[in-house]
């Protein structure tokens, strides 16, 4: 007898809800309205969800056909110096090793593995004879040479050069940079099309100067408050 008595008020139980189901899809309009009464507070999370963990520092996936192995290990080196006084998200680093017909200005994520290379040109004082190979380093206002050394990437302004980027030296060897307007900027000279005609790039006075077509793109993956690493290892 509990059986049937079990069973009957099961198919009960079943005809019930299809009879609710049913009258649901005959008036979406009603459960339409009952949601629309929820008013936005009630659809705010009364505590906020803990946030995840920061990740650790590691070590770029950069190859070494990209940066020498030697020359990566001292910028990041000179990054681990600089401590919370520069980003460490991504980094720039100059291999004025290699000569100005080469992609030397290496842009690099360091959380993600990625890099990309650019033309630049070193100062006429760093090869006087114009030989397409920096010669020497200097920090002497007036040299119009390439410093070494660790820079911190500072605001942008409009001058002489157009839309250029000051640079703030952090090392003895490149701290007179903002005194001698030592920045990154473009010109004709740093063109890829030079090398076609003069097999090496025009020289700056110092500055870090890229192709034309190629400022906005190193501007949009440096920012302001990372660090250029110049060097010749």
């Amino acid at each position: 007898m509990l059986d049937v008595l079990n069973s009957s008020h099961g198919r009960r139980a079943v005809v019930k809800n299809g009879l609710v189901l049913a009258g649901a899809m005959a008036v979406p309009s009603a459960v339409s309205a009952s949601l629309q009464k929820l008013t936005q507070g009630q659809l705010v999370p009364q505590s906020q969800p803990p946030l995840p963990s920061p990740r650790p520092f590691a070590a770029p996936r950069t190859s070494s056909k990209v940066v020498r192995p030697e020359l990566l290990r001292r910028a990041l080196a000179s990054l681990d110096r600089q401590g919370s006084r520069v980003r460490r998200d991504r980094v720039a680093i100059a291999d004025f090793a290699a000569p100005s017909a080469q992609p030397r200005f290496h842009l690099i994520d360091l959380e993600g593995g990625q890099s990309k290379s650019f033309l630049v040109s070193h100062g006429s004082g760093s090869d006087p004879r114009h030989t397409g190979w920096l010669q020497r380093f200097s920090n002497q206002e007036g040299s119009n040479a390439s410093s070494e050394g660790a820079f911190l990437t500072s605001s942008y302004y409009t001058g002489k050069h157009g839309h250029s980027q000051r640079l703030i030296g952090l090392d003895p060897t490149n701290d007179q940079a903002l005194q001698r307007a030592i920045v990154v900027h473009s010109a004709w000279y740093a063109n890829a099309s030079m090398l076609r005609t003069h097999g090496m790039l025009g020289r700056s006075q110092g500055c870090f100067a890229v192709g034309e077509s190629e400022l906005a793109e190193v501007f949009r993956r440096m920012g302001e408050g990372r660090m250029i690493y110049a060097a010749k290892v």
